[in-house]
Order: structure tokens, then sequence, then C-alpha cells
């Protein structure tokens, strides 16, 4: 697999604050690759996120350190609009992502690639396909602010998806939403991975992010203080020190283990640990 992103020595500083809200991150992510980022709010994550995309330091100005390179290619020597085909990007509140000037949901998924200039035949293809896929078919025909929150988010979802960009960065995409709305946003977050999209996802539902991503990044302070791959840093029970959740799962096989229980490894997801309790009982029968 490529790298798609490379972070070299970023620094990044607001305007008006002299602490860097991002410090000294050298980074390589790979393409097709699902990245979980966890950490403590005001760790660094949002604004990881703003540099991906280069909205900093293009929209909130601010002083950006070293280089952040998408396919080899600066962030800020992209054209304007440009990293928009290649980066998609899902805001934490869909509200903010819908753009307020179509009267239906159908309309609203297809006003960016009537930004792009796609034509009007393979608008209402690509549109039609999406919203078959994100489960929004029904809602063609609503106004987009009379639909409940995880509609709102999954016809976000399918606004930036229909794009087709090679990258989505979505940011806490489930922190307003019950149950029922984050595990519908997660059947289409898990069917962008099954297609191979680099998927950077912030989410403080971390049993969740166990479940999905290949590798986790982990922000303290503005640093990356840990990454590697999702079993190895879940698992990680010095994490709790620094503030950092981790899955109920990987809690509890930690517990048992020091309690005796002779359990293979800390599992960080329930079918992990329902495999070695079912080993545990097939020993204790023999």
């Amino acid at each position: 697999m490529g790298v798609v992103i490379e972070f070299k020595n970023v620094t990044y500083t607001y305007p008006l604050t002299t602490e860097p809200a991002i410090k000294d991150i050298n980074l390589s992510i790979e393409e097709g690759k699902f990245y979980g980022v966890i950490g403590e709010n005001g760790s660094g994550k949002t604004t990881f996120c703003n540099v991906i995309r280069g909205f900093a330091p293009s929209f909130y100005k601010g002083e950006l350190k070293g280089d952040v390179l998408i396919n080899g290619l600066a962030t800020t020597d992209y054209e304007e609009g440009q990293l928009a085909l290649t980066i998609g990007y899902v805001f934490q509140n869909p509200f903010n992502q819908i753009s307020g000037v179509k009267e239906t949901v159908f309309e609203e998924v297809a006003f960016g690639l009537e930004n792009f200039g796609v034509p009007v035949d393979e608008i209402e293809r690509r549109v039609i396909d999406i919203m078959e896929l994100t489960d929004i078919t029904h809602l063609a025909e609503k106004n987009p602010f009379e639909l409940s929150g995880g509609q709102q988010q999954r016809a976000a979802l399918a606004s930036i998806i229909v794009l087709e960009p090679d990258i989505l960065v979505i940011d806490e995409p489930t922190s307003q939403l019950d149950p029922e709305g984050t595990e519908s946003v997660f059947k289409i977050i898990a069917a962008m991975k099954k297609a191979k999209k680099t998927i950077i996802l912030v989410e403080h539902k971390v049993d969740l992010i166990a479940e999905y991503a290949d590798e986790i990044l982990v922000f303290e302070k503005g640093h990356i203080i840990k990454r590697g791959i999702t079993q190895d840093v879940l698992s990680d029970m010095s994490l709790l020190e620094h503030g950092v959740q981790l899955p109920q799962m990987a809690r509890v096989g930690s517990e048992l283990i020091k309690r005796g229980v002779k359990l293979d490894y800390i599992p960080v997801t329930t079918k992990q640990a329902t495999e070695q309790l079912q080993q545990l009982l097939g020993k204790e029968s023999k």
C-alpha cells in the first residue's frame, strides 16, 4: 500500500494563541487503511483533521510549520477547492454540513456534483446509488432540516461519498446520535472500508473503533503519544493514566488476568472476549 498522507515535522498554532494545537507530528497514512483517532477533548484531534483537509491554515489562518503532503503534494500548493475531490470531510454536527440552499435531500446530495460540473445524467445515477447505500432513498423528497439527527448524518455522509473521494476524514459523526443512529452511520463507514477508502475517524465510542479500525492514533496535548495496530494500542492499560478511554472488553480482560484468569491476550472486542471465554470453558470441560 502506498502512502497518501504525510506529516513532516508539523506544528500548527491557531491565530491569537501562543500554544500550538498540534506539535511535531511525523506520520504516514497508508492508502486503504482505517485509522481511529482517540484522545481527550482538546488533545488536537480536530485540528489534526483540519490540517489534513487544508483548512488549517487556509481558512483558520494561523501558523503551519512543516509539511503536510497529500499524494505527494503539499496542502498549501493545492488550488482552492481542489482538495475536496480527494478528501471528503464529515463534520461532527451534520447541521453544519447542510448547504441551506436546497429544498430536498436528493438535491442536497447532488449539490456538490453540480458545483463540480458533473453531467446531469451522471449526477442522477450517482445520487440514486449513494442514497441506496446510505439508506436514505425514502427521504429523497424531504427537506434536509426536517430530518432526525441520524438521518441528517447519513445525508451528510451521502453528500460527501457521492463525490467519490479517495480519503474520508470523519470527525465524531455519532457524538449526538442514539445507539440506532450510531449503528446506521457505522454501517456506512464499514461499507467505505470494504470499498478500500482511506478512512481517518475521530470517535469517542472506542468500542466501535475497536471493531473497525486497522490502526489507532492516540493524541495528548497536541502530540501523538502512541500509534500502532488496533489490538496493541487498545489493550495498553497504561493509556488509562493519560485519560484515554479503552474498550470495555479490554478493561474486563485486564482485570480477569490480574485475578489469575489465564487469557491468551487482552481482548478489545466482544467477539475476541467471547472466543477467549469459549476456549477457557473448553479447557475446563476436558
